[in-house]
């Protein structure tokens, strides 16, 4: 019944839109806001969107990740990064602490760099669990280091809500 409410056009129906891209009838709520189409709302639902949006960053990685580094050297981003830095180094005296015993122990040759522990990629980050310990690391890649923090800001999240 609704589908037959639905033209050839983008239409919209008591809140509803169809999406151009998988066809499917959504709410409002369901796509993004954007001022330049009639309704209000980009023609395609936000899952289709994000899609979208990452098989064009697959297709053009190498030109992204160019423009990302372009955009990563100008004045107000060098500024920026160097704040969150500052913030980082003074927002805990032992963060700095581990940071710098890793560093000499590597240099020293008391610690040596594995390969990332979930994944293997060669080039990875000392990550501290617990900086009480110094040299207790685990050897995480980049994006293995971000996940695990993201699964750390997960756990305290969940630590902090109450129990019903």
């Amino acid at each position: 019944m609704i589908a037959s409410l639905f033209g050839k056009r983008s239409e919209c129906v008591n809140g509803l839109k169809k999406c151009f891209a998988c066809q499917a009838i959504l709410p409002f709520s369901e796509f993004y806001k954007h001022p330049n189409m009639a309704d209000g709302h980009l023609g395609k639902c936000k899952s289709c969107q994000r899609e979208a949006i990452t098989q064009n960053r697959i297709k053009n990685l190498e030109r992204i990740r160019k423009y990302d580094r372009d955009r990563g050297k100008e004045p107000e981003r060098k500024k920026a990064a160097s704040l969150v830095s500052k913030r980082w180094r003074t927002s805990d005296p032992r963060i700095m602490r581990c940071h710098n015993a890793v560093a000499r122990a590597i240099k020293s040759g008391r610690l040596q760099k594995l390969p990332c522990e979930r994944c293997g990629a060669m080039k990875t980050l000392a990550h501290h669990e617990s900086y009480d310990d110094p040299l207790t690391v685990m050897w995480l890649c980049q994006p293995c280091h971000k996940q695990r923090h993201k699964e750390i800001d997960r756990q305290k999240l969940y630590q902090k809500e109450p129990s019903p």
